[in-house]
C-alpha cells in the first residue's frame, strides 16, 4: 500500500514508519519539524518526506495514497492546555479538515489517532467504545469532538475508523518521558526515586507505543470495511493498572530506587479502566507483544546505554511541553523584535 503518516516524526509516528517500511509499504512522512533534536536516536526516514504542518496539505498531496494514518497534533493533557484554541484548532478543526481532503482525493482508509482519556473518569467497571464519555482536558475534548466531525465524512469510499489508544509507554528513537511509565522509570534512573506525583490510586490502561504502531497496521492491512466510522479502544484488558502498582513495578526493575509519593494526594481525576473487546472482536488475531513489565525493563535497559542522565531528566529535550513552551517564546520573542 501508500500509506501517509502524519507526525512521522513523533514518538509514536517514527516506530509506524519503521514498521511500515519493515513490511514492505510505500511510506510518505509528513511532518513539521517542531522537536528537531529532541530524537534519542535518529528516527527512521520514510520513503517521501514533506516537512510542513499537515493543515497545509492539500488534496493533490494525498491523491494516491491508500490509507492515511493521522497521529499529528498536540499530544497530551498538558500540551492542551498550553494554548487551548491551539490544541482545538489542531486536533479538532485540522483533524476533520485533514480527512476531508483525504476523501476529496479518493483515499479509501482514514485512521485517526484518538485516545482513551476520552471517558475521563470511569474507574469502576471497564469502559467499552458505548460508555459515557468524560473528557476532563482541552485534549481530550478536541479529540472526541474530531472524532464527530470525521465520522460525518463517512461514505461507502471513504472509511474513517478512531483508534482510542491507551496511554503510550516504551522506547523510542522520539523518547518521550512526560507519559507515565516513562515517566517513573527515567526518575528512578536518574534520581534514584520512583516519583509518583499523586496518591498513586489512579487506574490507567497503558500500550506500547511499538504495539500502538501495529494497531495502525493491523488495521490498515485488515479487510475492506473492517471497523468502519467504528472507535476501537487499543490496548489490552490485562494492561490496565494503578499508577502504583505501575510504580512497584519499576522498583522491581531497577533495585534502590525508593518509591515516593506526592503531597497533593488523589488530586488527579483522569482514573479510567479500559474494556478492549471490541479490539479482540474486530482483529482477533491481534495481541500486545509487550507489557508495562517487559516495556519497562527494556527501557530501562536503552536509558542505561544511552548514558541518560538527571541533566536529560530536568531538561527540556525528552519533554514536550517544555520543548513547545520554550519555543513558542522564541517566536514570540521574535516576532516582537
Amino acid at each position: 500500500m501508500r500509506v501517509l503518516v502524519t507526525g512521522s516524526r513523533g514518538y509514536v509516528g517514527s516506530e509506524l514508519v519503521a514498521l511500515l517500511a519493515a513490511r514492505g509499504h510505500d511510506v510518505t512522512g509528513v511532518d513539521l519539524n517542531l522537536f528537531a533534536g529532541c530524537e534519542c536516536t535518529p528516527p527512521p526516514r520514510p520513503h517521501r518526506e514533506i516537512a510542513a504542518d499537515f493543515r497545509s496539505l492539500t488534496a493533490g498531496d494525498l491523491r494516491g495514497h491508500d490509507c492515511v494514518m493521522h497521529l499529528a497534533g498536540l499530544s497530551n493533557d498538558p500540551m492542551g492546555e498550553l494554548d487551548a484554541a491551539l490544541t482545538v484548532a489542531v486536533n479538532r478543526d485540522g483533524s476533520v479538515a485533514l480527512a476531508a481532503r483525504a476523501r476529496e482525493a479518493g483515499v479509501p482508509r482514514f485512521l485517526f489517532a484518538s485516545s482513551c482519556s476520552v471517558y475521563g473518569t470511569a474507574a469502576g467497571e471497564a469502559a467499552d467504545e458505548d460508555a459515557p464519555l468524560r473528557p476532563l482536558s482541552t485534549y481530550a475534548v478536541s479529540k472526541l469532538e474530531a472524532e464527530a466531525g470525521i465520522a460525518a465524512l463517512a461514505s461507502p469510499r471513504f472509511s474513517p475508523v478512531f483508534l482510542r489508544c491507551a496511554t503510550a509507554y516504551g522506547w523510542s528513537p522520539m523518547l518521550r518521558i512526560d507519559l507515565v511509565v516513562n515517566n517513573l522509570v527515567s526518575a528512578a534512573l536518574a534520581l534514584g526515586e520512583v516519583r509518583v506525583l499523586s496518591d498513586g490510586s489512579p487506574w490507567r490502561p497503558l500500550l506500547h507505543c511499538h504495539d500502538m504502531a501495529r494497531a495502525f497496521v493491523a488495521f490498515a492491512e485488515a479487510p475492506e470495511g473492517c471497523g468502519h466510522t467504528l472507535a476501537v479502544n487499543i490496548g489490552s484488558d490485562d494492561e490496565n493498572y494503578r499508577v502504583r502498582d505501575v510504580a512497584r513495578i519499576v522498583h522491581e526493575i531497577v533495585p534502590g530506587a525508593a518509591v515516593t509519593f506526592g503531597q497533593a494526594a488523589a488530586t488527579d481525576p483522569r482514573d479510567y479502566r479500559v474494556s478492549f473487546a471490541r479490539l479482540r472482536s474486530l482483529l482477533p488475531g491481534f495481541a500486545l507483544l509487550q507489557t508495562v513489565r517487559t516495556g519497562a525493563a527494556d527501557l530501562h535497559a536503552r536509558l542505561v546505554e544511552a548514558g541518560f542522565s538527571r541533566a536529560d531528566f530536568e531538561g527540556p529535550r525528552f519533554v514536550r511541553l517544555r520543548t513547545l513552551a520554550g519555543r513558542l517564546a522564541q517566536l514570540e520573542q521574535k516576532a516582537a523584535s
